[in-house]
């Protein structure tokens, strides 16, 4: 009997080790992602902050001449941009920004255009409508040329007619610790409401017009604006894969310490109970 308990705990040992290399593994090549990824989004940043600011101070010159692009209007239909990560095994963080999404979307308004392998996958199995992005799912494959195409079929979009605004619902990368999910209206633009707008550009003439001059810029914008959020739910991808499997191999650590715990007092009370009938015997033979 114990020796058949101690084979079991010993095959145990052995599965729990086997598991953690493969989550070990899995950790360093999510931290050598993460570091690139980190650059990234450090690289990017200051460029879209300014981009994004410009656009803010070239809007308000504008006198409210921004043609469609800033044009409100009632909203009948929206279009998400919904960024998943590629692969499970990252904790909850593709279920954390799907339940986010299912929050702020009504599913008889909303057009999801997915990026990446679960956004796709979970997006095909719920009654919101769904557009695809022509072959492109890998969300490591988005670069700066494929987030341009990306925009230009958000901006088209909105500029037929089929939807009244464009949403991005992405999760934030704050540090190695924290990743957010967050949703950003991208179109039309509106900065009525933030307080640090910068002024206008002074006495600027617009040739031919603020309208065909925002015409021409802003698909540029929402393009930098689709690239910003994906650098960004990238490095949060591996950010939450590198703290799962560092908590997986800890927790395998401990489930080995415990089993060779169990294992060593099963190996302890099968040789006293060995010198146990030993001992009896020779007390027998006397």
């Amino acid at each position: 009997m114990a020796g058949t308990s101690m084979r079991d705990v010993r095959r145990r040992i052995h599965s729990v080790e086997n598991t953690m290399q493969i989550t070990k593994a899995m950790q360093l090549v999510a931290a050598s992602k993460l570091r690139r990824a980190k650059e990234r989004v450090e690289t990017a940043r200051p460029y879209f902050t300014t981009l994004y600011d410009t656009i803010r101070a070239l809007s308000a010159g504008s006198a409210g001449e921004g043609g469609i692009y800033t044009r409100q209007r009632p909203v009948r239909r929206s279009a998400y941009l919904v960024l998943g990560g590629d692969r499970g095994l990252a904790g909850g963080y593709n279920a954390n920004l799907f339940r986010f999404a299912e929050e702020v979307m009504d599913p008889e308004a909303a057009l999801v255009v997915p990026v990446g392998k679960r956004a796709v996958d979970h997006y095909s199995r719920t009654p919101y409508e769904v557009r695809p992005f022509g072959g492109y799912t890998v969300l490591e494959d988005m670069d700066l040329a494929r987030s341009f195409e990306l925009a230009r079929l958000l901006t088209e979009l909105f500029r037929s007619g089929e939807v009244d605004e464009v949403n991005f619902v992405y999760t934030e990368f704050r540090s190695m610790l924290s990743q957010v999910p967050v949703v950003k209206k991208i179109l039309p633009l509106s900065f009525e409401d933030e307080e640090d707008a910068p002024a206008a550009f002074g006495a600027a003439e617009f040739d031919p017009s603020p309208a065909a001059v925002l015409g021409r810029i802003i698909p540029q914008y929402v393009g930098g604006m689709v690239f910003g959020a994906v650098s960004e739910a990238f490095a949060s991808e591996q950010g939450a894969r590198r703290m799962a499997m560092e908590n997986a191999s800890d927790n395998a650590e401990e489930m080995i310490a415990s089993l060779s715990l169990q294992y060593n007092r099963a190996r302890q009370g099968a040789i006293t109970q060995e010198i146990t009938e030993i001992s009896s015997g020779f007390e027998a033979l006397r």
